[in-house]
Parts: structure tokens; C-alpha cells; sequence
């Protein structure tokens, strides 16, 4: 599971507010990164990406659709959370230190996360997999509205 707070791009409020991303019916990817990317805020569509992993040992590069996304309010409080995305080794390791997110449909992201915070990378090896997550309770991000 990673370990690192999940980060929302700097556009991501205009994205939401205007329906750029539909967090309800958008397909969303995760793609993931090596130690040289550097995040900015300032990224905004999936081009603005650097150091995604090569397909291989597992690994197709433009990412993984995440399965079962859910946008859903308890109170007032949403949560953007989906199922775990797990990449098995084969051939070789895939090694990672990022993972980001994005709107497939809109080709907008949404937030990355750091794989582990030391920071170092994560390595799953031949036969083993990595796995990266939302939060157990919290999912990906949450949006809190505190009423009047």
C-alpha cells in the first residue's frame, strides 16, 4: 500500500467546479512514476508527466484504469475513493516512487502521491506485486462542505 498523502493538482478546483473532471462518470487512471519526476502543482494534463515507467515486468505505460471509483457525500462530507490498483512483477521488477491520477476522459489530472515516505522507491519483484491504495476510511481525497 503506498504510504504517502495523496496531493490534488493546483487546477483540480476548476476542474470540479466547471465539469471538466465528472468525478461520477469519469474513467480514472493511475499511472506511476520513478524518482525523477518532480511534482508541480502546476501540471495539468497527462503530457506534462515525466519519468512514467516503460512497459514492462508488468507495467503498461499510460497506466491502469482504476476499478469501482466512487464520489459519494455522508453528511457534509464527500469521498473520492476506488479499489486498489495492483501490478504484478514479471520479467523483472517494477520499481516506483510516484503515483498519479488522472481524469482518462478529460485528460486532466487530478492528484499524485508519493510511494513511500522516506521518500524511497518501491520495488515489487519478479512474481510479487505492488500495490497502491486510497486511504482505508478516507479514499483518495475527501470534500468537506462546513455548513453556515
Amino acid at each position: 500500500m503506498a504510504a504517502g498523502t495523496f496531493t490534488l493538482y493546483d487546477g483540480v478546483a476548476e476542474y470540479l467546479g466547471d465539469g471538466t473532471i465528472d468525478l461520477d462518470n469519469d474513467t480514472f487512471n493511475i499511472t506511476l512514476h520513478t524518482s525523477s519526476y518532480t511534482p508541480s502543482g502546476a501540471h495539468d494534463v497527462y503530457t506534462d508527466l515525466t519519468n512514467e515507467l516503460a512497459t514492462a515486468n508488468g507495467y503498461t505505460n499510460g497506466g491502469a484504469a482504476l476499478t469501482n471509483v466512487t464520489w459519494t457525500r455522508s453528511g457534509g462530507v464527500a469521498t473520492f475513493d476506488s479499489d486498489n490498483q495492483v501490478w504484478t512483477a514479471s520479467s523483472g521488477p517494477i520499481t516506483a516512487r510516484y503515483a498519479v491520477i488522472r481524469s482518462a476522459a478529460a485528460n486532466k489530472l487530478l492528484g499524485y502521491m508519493l510511494l513511500d515516505s522516506t521518500p524511497a522507491d518501491l520495488t515489487a519483484t519478479d512474481g510479487y506485486t505492488l500495490t497502491v491504495g486510497p486511504h482505508a476510511s478516507n479514499g483518495w481525497f475527501q470534500q468537506t462542505v462546513n455548513p453556515a
